[in-house]
């Protein structure tokens, strides 16, 4: 508990954390700015990574950015921290999204801190899982971190799941001719081996995972039908363990607290020894992504489907460094 400001490798380190969240196609559509006079940190949107053909209304750069947001969160909680947060402190500046004032006095948080040492163990993979239903202990601790922070998880019935994998294949086919959506998804997925020399964002090769020889899971095939040598066919789990992240409303802020949510539930199945991917594919779509939600739950808006299990944990992602989020002022 502090009410001087953090130094700046005290923030550098939490901006190190807070990177390691998960965002659409691994863009890292984030920055920050640190205010160190008053011990203020700021995150903004950095708009120049956005993907204006498959999220043109930036909904997955907000998700992104509020996953980061967590992370900052559980960073400066197992720094001693107990940072005040504001989301969308400005409304004449969209791209600023919200601000740590990092010298609060308030006792941290534990549970947020106890999360810390999953922030750079979880990383998506696109593998086969164990074919074995979650326990219902551990889906109420997934739907519980989800609630938290002002979301709902959901773990949909057999049919539904079907329904899903169905809406899936048809966002897939629709990304097929839609060559501007192609062209963009190819752009951050590199083909070649760790993403060519020198990556800092985007999907390696290593991360695409195999092909399915079912289409039984929701797995995002980044290859987009490029060719990938040495890249094999695998059978994937019959019944996948998926849950619906969503909200009530679908607005800028709703989205911050969904990404916020998203990360939470990822980074408590991380430390359950679970292992997840992520698709908006579905989502991506308009005229689609209404028929996501169950129509007999609650909840409004789906803003993530998350696939979970046990399995092997995918590789780890590239990352820009700090130098290049973090403006000192």
């Amino acid at each position: 508990m502090t009410a001087q400001p953090p130094d700046v490798d005290t923030v550098a380190a939490l901006v190190a954390d807070a990177a390691a969240a998960p965002s659409l196609h691994n863009a890292q559509p984030w920055a920050f700015r640190y205010l160190r006079d008053t011990g203020v940190l700021r995150l903004y949107a950095d708009l120049e990574r956005a993907l204006p053909r498959t999220d043109p209304d930036n909904r997955g750069l907000h998700l992104g950015c509020g996953a980061a947001l967590f992370n900052l969160r559980v960073a400066a909680a197992a720094a001693g921290l107990a940072p005040l947060v504001r989301l969308l402190p400005e409304p004449a500046g969209p791209e600023f999204l919200a601000e740590l004032r990092l010298c609060g006095t308030g006792a941290p948080d534990g549970e947020l801190a106890r999360l810390s040492p999953a922030v750079h163990r979880r990383h998506s993979s696109r593998f086969p899982f164990r074919d074995e239903t979650l326990p219902t202990a551990v889906r109420e601790t997934l739907r519980d971190a989800a609630l938290a922070e002002g979301a709902q998880l959901l773990f949909p019935g057999e049919w539904h799941v079907q329904s899903i994998l169905e809406l899936v294949s048809d966002a897939e086919g629709r990304e097929a001719q839609a060559p501007d959506v192609r062209e963009e998804t190819a752009h951050w997925a590199h083909t070649g081996p760790s993403g060519g020399a020198g990556a800092v964002d985007g999907i390696t090769a290593e991360a695409f995972g195999p092909r399915q020889r079912r289409s039984s899971v929701p797995v995002r095939d980044f290859a987009v039908g490029r060719p990938l040598p040495g890249r094999g066919w695998a059978l994937f789990e019959r019944r996948p363990n998926i849950a619906l992240l969503g909200t009530a409303h679908d607005r800028p802020a709703d989205w911050l607290s969904a990404g916020q949510a998203l990360e939470r539930v990822l980074l408590r199945a991380t430390v359950d020894g679970l292992v997840a991917s992520v698709t908006s594919q579905p989502l991506e779509w308009p005229e689609i992504r209404w028929a996501v939600r169950d129509p007999l739950s609650a909840m409004g808006h789906v803003q993530m489907v998350i696939r979970l299990g046990h399995g092997p944990e995918g590789p780890a992602s590239p990352r820009r460094p700090v130098a290049e989020l973090l403006d000192v002022r």
